[in-house]
């Protein structure tokens, strides 16, 4: 079957023109995508969300039962609210060799060259198969790529190894930190502001746990550091606080948010231990002196495991030998490849375009970029037709 064949820029343009930013759909992208996979003659297989509304892809070219190669991306992008473009951020716009749109970096340019190798693909007698594994939500928290992880052995073939796709200019990394988010809820009790003692202060409340998570970001920044990461340690910051209702009432509510970004080594579970303990044993006691009825309630809201691929990662040999490199790098951001590798696939993240063109108003690709991941692309198309080994 011979379907349409695109270029990876022309490609680009269609993904770049369906708005998925991550709190709309992205079913009309997907639905392009399956479509183009059809009429080569590729059936994919979609992993819906409860209500419908989004869904993530994974499909197959070559043999059926065989693990092989997954290039992985998610298909949302963040919002352009508050953003100054000079051009349409849903429609590519080339200058200067760049080409301009939300996520022509973050990730949809990859997407797009791999959905440009497929007709090659096609055309080879694939001894290792190739799968595409197209996620949503990505951006807030890796929440698409979880349903799609878990079916794999069942209604998925798990693959031998995962290529992710985030933008790297096209380096190597084999390690990124793991953020992990809290929600926390404190109820007080209202009282007059003359009568403050009547009351439980939950803001007061609250900056208790401010001072004991200082703490723990300092003891954070004098663990043993990893060179590898700017910064070189874990980070931990508070980035949302609220409550109150007015001057003259002591606060019955506050709700605060905080975050660590992980290095691999990191004891995630002792932080949130840590927290708990001190709230159960330091706040509460003294809150439920005057109000029986006072809470703290901690909830991990997301959380995305650090990854390392190991010295012996057979994922990170294949990178580095199509991508002709001899050094890997970490990175700060996270991905899907730490859910990938706990899944037991193990993962490394290549991809086109440069991190610190994502997420920015006029968000933008170099045009050699697109040009590498496509040459990429091909010498793994080389590789996976003419045999299993790495070396």
């Amino acid at each position: 079957m011979k379907g349409p064949r695109y270029s990876a820029t022309e490609l680009l343009a269609r993904l770049v023109g369906f708005d998925t930013t991550s709190h709309k759909s992205n079913l009309p992208l997907i639905r392009f995508v399956e479509d183009y996979l059809l009429q080569h003659g590729i059936v994919s297989h979609i992993v819906p969300t409860s209500d419908g509304r989004k869904a993530s892809l994974y499909a197959t070219i070559g043999p059926a039962s065989v693990p092989g190669v997954a290039l992985s991306g998610h298909t949302d992008v963040v919002p352009v609210d508050g953003q100054r473009w000079t051009s349409d951020p849903f429609i590519v716009a080339e200058r200067d060799g760049k080409l301009y749109g939300r996520g022509t970096a973050d990730m949809k340019g990859f997407l797009a060259c791999v959905l440009a190798a497929v007709p090659d693909y096609l055309r080879r007698q694939l001894a290792v198969p190739i799968h595409l594994a197209f996620s949503y939500d990505e951006e807030i928290g890796c929440l698409g790529v979880r349903p799609m992880i878990a079916e794999f052995g069942t209604r998925l073939i798990k693959p031998r190894i995962v290529l992710v796709g985030e933008p790297t200019s096209m380096s190597v990394v084999d390690s990124h930190k793991g953020p992990v988010r809290w929600h926390i809820e404190i109820k007080g009790r209202a009282a007059h502001s003359s009568m403050a003692p009547l009351g439980v202060n939950a803001i007061t409340v609250a900056g208790k746990l401010l001072r004991e998570l200082a703490d723990i970001e300092h003891e954070l920044k004098l663990r043993p550091q990893n060179r590898r990461f700017e910064p070189p340690y874990a980070t931990l910051q508070v980035t949302r606080i609220e409550g109150g209702t007015a001057t003259n009432i002591v606060p019955v509510s506050c709700r605060m948010d905080f975050d660590v970004r992980a290095i691999p080594g990191v004891d995630v579970g002792a932080i949130d231990r840590r927290i708990r303990d001190f709230a159960a044993n330091v706040c509460l006691p003294e809150m439920r002196k005057i109000a029986p009825e006072a809470a703290i309630d901690i909830v991990i809201a997301n959380q995305v495991p650090p990854f390392a691929a190991g010295a012996s990662s057979e994922a990170v040999a294949l990178a580095l030998k199509l991508a002709g490199q001899n050094e890997t790098h970490a990175v700060s951001y996270a991905t899907e490849a730490g859910l990938f590798q706990v899944a037991g696939s193990p993962a490394v993240v290549i991809g086109p375009g440069d991190i610190a063109q994502a997420h920015t108003a006029d968000e933008w690709i170099a045009k050699d970029q697109i040009e590498k991941c496509s040459a990429f692309l091909g010498r793994l198309g080389d590789w996976a037709e003419h045999g299993t080994a790495v070396h």
